[in-house]
């Protein structure tokens, strides 16, 4: 049987949950998978796609993602790709009118994965978990005055309806 690998990188655990949203999706659909941190793959061989995911800060990718791709770029070309970002600007007040800019923010990633399936979602707000003691400051000032909701802002039925998408895409988009 055919196994995809869903990988992500993820600095609170957030996209790591989505991943795994994603591929127990996948599992329940009757597919092979494996799901695993981008810093945990070793080869792509035996995989027949790959769903890759990261956290946005900094309007980018994190740099280890980006970095898995580029590293990985001839292998990643050869199969299926499907990509996700998780991105709290998304969950912002009037968040869905910055989509297009976020999906500026990831051209570079677009341009070596050319997925075949893409999607952006919301992510999830623990202030306490952020390590700059000014970006907490910053952030709770944000709540305080509506830019911001903190908590978890992932909607799971989004999540879900992608990930069952997928099942169509990655195995009639073999390259």
């Amino acid at each position: 049987m055919d196994k995809i690998l869903v990988t992500y990188a993820s600095r609170t655990g957030t996209t790591k949950g989505v991943a795994e949203a994603i591929g127990n999706i996948l599992m329940k659909d009757g597919f092979q998978v494996e799901t695993l941190p981008m810093e945990d793959v070793k080869d792509l061989a035996g995989y027949c796609a790959v769903v890759a995911g990261s956290a946005i800060q900094s309007a980018q990718w994190l740099p280890e993602a980006f970095e898995f791709v580029r590293k990985n770029q001839a292998a990643l070309q050869k199969l299926p790709v499907a990509m996700f970002s998780v991105c709290m600007t998304l969950a912002m007040k009037n968040g869905e009118k910055y989509r297009q800019a976020i999906q500026q923010w990831v051209e570079p990633v677009r341009y070596i994965l050319k997925p075949v399936s893409e999607e952006i979602f919301k992510g999830k707000l623990e202030i306490g978990r952020i390590q700059s003691i000014g970006q907490r400051i910053k952030f709770r000032i944000s709540v305080l005055v509506g830019v911001w909701k903190e908590g978890d802002q992932r909607d799971w039925n989004v999540i879900g309806t992608w990930a069952q998408s997928l099942k169509g895409t990655l195995i009639d988009g073999k390259r």
